[in-house]
């Protein structure tokens, strides 16, 4: 796809028929057009401009990204049926660039070779049939790209001079020409990009943004301004999102709803979570204080949604955390073709159940982190540590709950004190524990697991507070408590207290 200059497309197409070519200097431009309007370059500002642009067109396809000439990628793969089909898609795109003021031709082909050239070349001589859209056959780019000029594939104006010269104008004029001559005189270039066009070679591409997974799209048949229509709105497509993520054994950790605007411009909502979720009540409690906030300008036509950062999460999950009926799933969204909901002001805010009808902790913090933000919260979260005293840290509250593996093994228990307590213990011959001392009597011990030998870390720089290497045990009384022991190692062995289990 391509999008000329909105500020400059009727001076561009004057200044043409005056002989005014790309690249001529201001002086022989004057003197062929005296009355010609000059602006200032701005490269930085058509960028960003090109990118604004790549968001929005995130209305069709996930998979955008902006062309250093001016241009827009857009991988439709899976999305043109959503919009009845490639050329449906590609009017309204046409049709909606050119209503913003910007000059456009679209190409679709099964490479991005062949497409920008159908939307450069091709997409230019078909515009008064097509509306300057040209969609090539699958697998027929080879017999589409044959008259067209050899620049056409993207090489330097230098190679395109050269074949010019040699009489290769023509990209047919290629086809028959040895690969291993063409290299010797022009190097890779030409022979790799007329192979990228013609799909014998891939030409890998990156989206301006990480396509997500999961992904669901609702257009409105006009455009809406009012917040109980974009409430209702995202009361449908929470549903299948969250049935998609549980197909997948998944939990939404960061959702992002955004919103296409008939200007042309995108806004973005997005909340994060402090546990993977896909209880789609739940969700949505989450993003009603920031509806209540958007700015629909004059009128939102298309919103998505989408599961930018999903993790695991089991059944198991769900049945303890749910306290919530889910919200009734929608027809019309099981089915890929674009679902529509009637006018918005017809349709009324969804009930939210307060705060008070859940007890889980971890919606509470949902909506803690949401209002005040997960960085004004604070969890602890296991460290890649032997050390008890710093085997723990202090994380955002959604930050991902990793438990190191060697935990499983050497388990820690759930108090750790302060300042490990001296503690009596006799032990047999061999120096295990054999009954611990309190009071006046000795409690004989159970059982008893270990030793378990932490020493300080030698890659860590020594610090003040440093412990010497220690033994530890895990020990049960006959009373069924439970007890994590050290004896210290060098000079005075002497047995501490130093946490307890649950």
């Amino acid at each position: 796809m391509e999008a000329g200059r909105a500020l400059v497309a009727m001076a561009d197409a004057r200044a043409g028929s005056a002989g005014i070519l790309p690249g001529m200097t201001l002086a022989d431009a004057r003197a062929l057009l005296p009355d010609i309007v000059v602006r200032p370059a701005d490269p930085a500002g058509d960028a960003a401009m090109l990118a604004k642009l790549a968001d929005w067109c995130g209305r069709y396809t996930p998979w955008t990204a902006s062309e250093g000439e001016g241009g827009i990628w857009l991988d439709i793969t899976g999305c043109a049926h959503l919009a009845g089909g490639e050329a449906a898609l590609l009017a309204d795109l046409v049709f909606h660039l050119e209503k913003f003021g910007f000059a456009t031709q679209a190409g679709c082909a099964d490479t991005p070779g062949a497409a920008w050239a159908a939307a450069r070349f091709l997409a230019a001589v078909q515009r008064p049939a097509s509306g300057g859209i040209a969609i090539l056959p699958p697998g027929g780019q080879r017999v589409a790209l044959a008259p067209l000029p050899v620049v056409a594939l993207r090489i330097g104006a230098a190679d395109a001079a050269e074949l010019d010269r040699l009489g290769l104008r023509r990209i047919d004029d290629l086809y028959p020409l040895p690969r291993a001559a063409l290299a010797r005189r022009f190097g890779e270039s030409v022979g790799r990009r007329l192979d990228q066009a013609l799909g014998r070679c891939d030409e890998p591409l990156s989206p301006r943004r990480p396509v997500p997974r999961h992904l669901v799209r609702l257009a409105f048949p006009e455009p809406v301004i009012d917040q109980p229509a974009i409430a209702a709105a995202l009361a449908r497509l929470l549903p299948p999102l969250c049935r998609g993520l549980e197909a997948e054994g998944l939990g939404a950790r960061r959702l992002v709803l955004a919103f296409y605007r008939v200007d042309g411009t995108m806004r973005e909502l997005s909340i994060g979570t402090a546990r993977p979720n896909r209880d789609p009540d739940a969700l949505l409690r989450l993003f009603v204080p920031q509806i209540e906030q958007i700015d629909s300008g004059f009128g939102i036509e298309t919103v998505t949604l989408a599961a930018s950062i999903a993790e695991p999460l089991s059944a198991l999950q769900m049945v303890i955390g749910h306290t919530q009926p889910a919200l009734q799933p929608d027809p019309q969204l099981d089915r890929p073709p674009n679902p529509v909901i009637a006018e918005g002001a017809a349709l009324p805010l969804p009930q939210i159940a307060s705060s008070s009808d859940s007890g889980d902790l971890s919606n509470l913090l949902d909506r803690l982190g949401n209002r005040l933000g997960f960085e004004q919260l604070r969890r602890l979260a296991p460290r890649e540590s032997y050390s008890a005293e710093r085997a723990q840290q202090r994380v955002a509250a959604n930050a991902p709950a990793a438990m190191p593996g060697w935990w499983r093994d050497r388990p820690r228990p759930l108090r750790l004190l302060g300042q490990p307590m001296p503690v009596s213990v006799s032990v047999d011959h061999e120096g295990e524990p054999v009954a611990l001392h309190r009071g006046e009597g000795a409690q004989p011990i159970a059982a008893v697991e270990g030793p378990e030998r932490i020493a300080p870390e030698w890659w860590r720089p020594a610090v003040e507070g440093d412990r010497p290497p220690r033994d530890y045990w895990r020990i049960e009384d006959e009373d069924g408590g439970r007890f994590w022991l050290c004896r210290e190692q060098g000079g005075e062995a002497r047995w501490l207290l130093h946490g307890l289990f649950a």
